[in-house]
């Protein structure tokens, strides 16, 4: 899976899409590098940088010097990219020094997928044909401290999807959980989805948004089948947010 952070600083690739900022001389004085693939005259300064395949935000932030790196480059074109800093295509035209037209620049957005609806989906319902049961922090004589996550009645056997593209990063039992599979979205967040019958991934894989990881069930603590779906900042218990917020903020109609 591709991040934000980029394992490894991918090589310049020729094509003629690829847009490259001025660099000040040593002397002071302003080269413009030319368009790679175009002609060899000197171009105008450039403020904007168009994807090109393999980029990933990290690496266009470190060879363009974008000041505070990848967050600010994703913040200043959150309009083009949309709601998972992952998603970014070749062709889109990125602002380098500032807000692109539209996108949002209130600070209080600036977290991955918590609070600015994408402008397309970039997530989906983990199950279809569900019946929603229990909320996120509903109270009851099941949970100690609220509930944390948002349950689906589903019938065992029923495809559990992944809600977007990302790395597994816990595949296997919880005594309370029964089977579960823990995802890693980005930066920030992950999905998980307990009380499984079936497991379908394992650590280290990754998956596309939608994929199918497992199948539902009634495993671990449970009083009849369903799936169990959270939203966390970690990977673990206890760093729970709404996962239904989540969803909607990703663009699935809940």
């Amino acid at each position: 899976m591709s991040s934000p952070h980029g394992r490894h600083r991918a090589p310049r690739r020729p094509g003629g899409a690829r847009k490259l900022a001025t660099r000040a001389s040593a002397a002071g004085a302003t080269l413009a590098l030319p368009v790679i693939g175009a002609s060899t005259a000197l171009a105008e300064e450039d403020t904007t940088y168009t994807v090109a395949s393999g980029d990933t935000l990290s690496v266009i932030a470190a060879e363009q010097d974008v000041d505070g790196g990848w967050k600010a480059l994703y913040e200043n074109n959150k309009s083009v990219i949309g709601g998972d800093p992952n998603l970014i295509a070749p062709g889109m035209e990125l602002s380098l020094d500032g807000p692109a037209e539209g996108s949002a620049t209130d600070a209080d957005n600036a977290s991955y997928g918590t609070d600015t609806a994408a402008a397309e989906p970039t997530a989906v319902m983990p199950v279809d044909g569900s019946t929603p049961t229990a909320g996120y922090e509903a109270s009851g004589a099941n949970w100690e401290n609220g509930h944390t996550g948002q349950d689906w009645s589903v019938p065992v056997g029923t495809t559990v999807k992944a809600a977007a593209k990302g790395t597994v990063v816990e595949a296997g039992w919880d005594d309370s959980f029964g089977y579960q599979i823990v995802v890693k979205h980005g930066a920030e967040d992950y999905t998980h989805y307990a009380h499984l019958s079936h497991i379908d991934v394992s650590v280290g894989d990754s998956v596309s948004m939608g994929e199918a990881v497992a199948q539902s069930g009634a495993t671990g603590n449970v009083t009849g089948p369903h799936l169990h779906f959270e939203v966390r900042t970690t990977p673990e218990y206890g760093s729970a947010k709404n996962p239904i917020t989540w969803l909607e903020n990703h663009g699935v109609t809940t």
